[in-house]
């Protein structure tokens, strides 16, 4: 994704499918895949980082999955739009700068006609968006080099905390094993607080996780465990092992201070 909205009809890469094994490839001019669905079983979150993405649900009560707002920044190939959308059946907006991905995904990736689309720059988005509206929150903002996150600072990850209601929870795709990673996930933790952030273990790309609340209450294991369950039952089968995510999630800890 790109950072500025006069780019909209200008200067965005190409976007073009790949298909193989049954799961078609949405890419921006590049091999790296930036999303992708199974075409026979379209509602299948297909790509294991997205799987870990919806991990941000176990921060929720179980009995209130499917109530607010949810919001995508980046469509990619629409796995978590159409998840929220129609799985969850939340109100849903997805906030995307390139028309070519939009219309992509309505040919070709089964974008649920229930989700408010929006074209443009996803930092202006939430420049006017109303404060404290927002339940679930995904971010995956990369550009065609898929090299680091295009918005990425203490400022854009406070204005994600604004965003969300008291108790919304938020989680955001980062590279685990790029230089960045540390940078980025202490700006989540200046903008949340360090004990609202927690971490998914790195996919076998690279690609971690970062889940964080506003105001989140924890609960203890037993309740948690209960969630994964939940979540599990009635979604295992469309690619979310719950269960297995209690064991990848780790707690932020601050870096501590060299000793003098």
């Amino acid at each position: 994704m790109s950072t500025g909205t006069r780019r909209i009809a200008q200067d965005l890469p190409p976007v073009t499918l790949s298909e193989e094994d049954g799961v078609r490839y949405l890419h921006l001019g590049t091999m790296w895949i930036q999303g992708g669905m199974r075409i026979r079983k379209p509602q299948v979150v297909e790509i294991d980082y997205v799987q870990r993405m919806l991990a941000a649900l176990l921060w929720l009560p179980a009995a209130t999955l499917g109530e607010g707002q949810a919001v995508q920044l980046g469509l990619g190939a629409g796995a978590l739009t159409r998840f929220a959308a129609v799985q969850l059946g939340m109100a849903t907006t997805v906030v995307e700068i390139n028309p070519d991905v939009v219309a992509a995904n309505q040919h070709w990736f089964h974008l649920p006609q229930a989700a408010e689309v929006v074209l443009g720059d996803a930092a202006d988005w939430m420049a006017q968006a109303a404060p404290s509206s927002v339940r679930l929150l995904h971010v995956d903002l990369y550009d065609h080099e898929a090299a680091a996150p295009v918005l990425d600072s203490e400022d854009f990850y406070a204005a994600c905390r604004r965003l969300l209601e008291p108790g919304g929870v938020f989680a955001v795709n980062l590279f685990g094993r790029h230089s960045s990673f540390e940078a980025s996930l202490a700006r989540i933790a200046a903008a949340f607080g360090s004990d609202q952030v927690w971490s998914l273990r790195p996919t076998r790309e690279g690609n971690t996780v970062v889940v964080a609340g506003r105001g989140v209450v924890v609960p203890d294991r037993e309740e948690l465990t209960a969630r994964a369950a939940t979540i599990e039952a009635r979604w295992g089968p469309l690619g979310l092992p719950a269960r297995k995510w209690l064991r990848m999630v780790r707690p932020y800890t601050p870096p501590q201070d060299e000793a003098p």
